[in-house]
């Protein structure tokens, strides 16, 4: 799995992750349950994982959707 994207927007998530699952692209969000140690004030980041042989295609499908900013750069 690759890091995809880093936020700590959960819409952002909810969005992105809708938009590669209407492509076909299973992804894997980590660190959802940080916030019990954060105490839910939204300060730590979440990550969204892609298997490496959709990254460039997962890529190409956020940056296409407008959220090309929270891409986490990257070789492909």
């Amino acid at each position: 799995m690759r890091e995809l994207l880093r936020t700590t927007d959960p819409t952002v998530i909810a969005f992105a992750t809708a938009l590669l699952a209407g492509e076909g692209i299973v992804a894997f969000e980590m660190d959802v349950h940080m916030s019990v140690l954060e105490g839910s004030i939204g300060i730590l980041p979440r990550r969204l994982m892609v298997g490496a042989q959709d990254i460039g295609r997962a890529r190409a499908i956020l940056a296409d959707n407008g959220l090309g900013a929270e891409i986490v750069p990257g070789r492909d």
